[in-house]
């Protein structure tokens, strides 16, 4: 049932969702081109665990920034602002799981086919404040502290 989606410059596969896990948890392997990262944001309705494959990850959650290489791993607790990040220059792949299931569908709504192809920011919007995400800024901004 995999699905791979471009979603705010990062390919991102969709493992497992609702439909496989009950509900519990969506797991989602991300691919972060060189210099990508996600706009600052913060889910209100689920944590977010961060497991790096490849590369490294730069992690600024809260107070807190993480550096993350091959076989660490994060958790973001529900409701921290966040940013996740590939500032080096090479691409890092990790795998995500989000407890209980909803990132999923929003990137299953959203996301593209096309990496060129811009994400529709309305229907962003939308189907983020439906699973209780919220976007705190644009993407290369920091999460307010």
């Amino acid at each position: 049932m995999s699905q791979s989606l471009w979603f705010f410059g990062s390919r991102l596969t969709i493992v497992a969702d609702h439909t496989t896990t009950g509900g519990q948890y969506d797991l989602i392997e991300g691919y972060f081109p060189p210099g990508s990262q996600t706009p600052p944001h913060r889910h209100t309705r689920y944590s977010e665990q961060l497991y790096v494959l490849s590369g490294e990850f730069t992690v600024w959650a809260g107070e807190n920034k993480v550096v993350l290489s091959a076989g660490e791993s994060f958790l973001i607790p529900v409701g921290t602002p966040h940013v996740v990040a590939a500032l080096s220059d090479k691409p890092a792949r990790g795998l995500v799981v989000a407890a209980p299931s909803a990132f999923a569908r929003l990137i299953a709504a959203v996301g593209t086919l096309d990496e060129t192809e811009p994400s529709d920011m309305e229907l962003t919007e939308r189907i983020s404040a439906e699973i209780g995400d919220e976007i705190l800024g644009a993407p290369g901004d920091l999460p307010p502290t």
